[in-house]
């Protein structure tokens, strides 16, 4: 790899990685703690979250995997690592704790949200390492190639963005934990290009690739079932927050179009 090629791919996955942050200065125009608001905001992160597994992440998948095992041997390993990613979303629950619940009212208020911001993180982190890894290797292939890829990406990162930041911060009202996490959860983005720079360029495969987008994939589904929309709808706001969801399910695929 020349020296040129790969600052420049190292930079655009920076970028797009960055573009995390642009989603999380919506905190900064929170200057109340509204119900509304949370159930709506998290309703759309599960509504992105569902469809970024589904159109992108295990496609991508299920195609790398077929190349090499067949159409039934890829489809069933996708379903696999899928199930796998589930599972280890399931173990990262158990390990994160839980909100107590108040015995007086028999509620908890912001109902878990600091988990829901946690695995949130940890989510879009492990969604934004292969991503780095696949425009770092796009863009020095081919320039042209990796500066489209990275646009769709960063459009897709800034509602990834929100769903970090909201939660942490109803559940700190802290500003800059919000963000603190956020950056956490973009960064991981150039690490993956950095990581594909100077390691794993000779040694990665299409199989690899194909394993980690359906583990990230269910990973993500996991999260958007079992903790995001039951929060989303913690409040009372129910048609609220099905319309934010199908509103996160429409966004997502125009962001992926450009």
């Amino acid at each position: 790899m020349t020296l040129h090629n790969g600052w420049f791919s190292l930079l655009l996955a920076a970028a797009a990685g960055m573009c995390t942050m642009l989603g999380a200065v919506i905190v900064f125009f929170s200057h109340a703690k509204s119900e509304k608001t949370i159930s709506c905001a998290l309703g759309f992160a599960a509504g992105m979250m569902i469809t970024v597994s589904l159109i992108e992440l295990f496609p991508e998948a299920q195609s790398a995997l077929t190349e090499t095992t067949g159409q039934i041997g890829g489809t069933l390993l996708s379903v696999v690592f899928l199930m796998a990613g589930v599972l280890l979303a399931l173990l990262m629950d158990r390990l994160v704790p839980h909100a107590e619940e108040d015995k007086a009212h028999h509620d908890k208020p912001h109902q878990n949200m600091l988990r829901v911001g946690l695995v949130s993180t940890i989510a879009i982190m492990l969604h934004n390492f292969p991503e780095g890894i696949a425009t770092f290797m796009a863009a020095y292939e081919n320039p042209t190639l990796g500066l489209s890829l990275a646009v769709a990406i960063a459009m897709h990162n800034i509602p990834e963005g929100i769903s970090v930041a909201l939660p942490i911060y109803y559940a700190t009202g802290n500003k800059k934990r919000a963000l603190g996490y956020t950056f956490l959860s973009g960064i991981a983005e150039p690490i993956g290009a950095a990581l594909a720079w100077l390691l794993l360029g000779p040694i990665l495969t299409d199989t690899m690739m194909g394993a980690l987008f359906a583990l990230v994939a269910g990973i993500m589904l996991y999260i958007s079932f079992e903790e995001l929309i039951p929060s989303s709808r913690q409040y009372g706001y129910n048609r609220l927050a099905l319309w934010s969801l199908f509103a996160g399910v429409c966004i997502m695929p125009i962001s992926l179009a450009f």
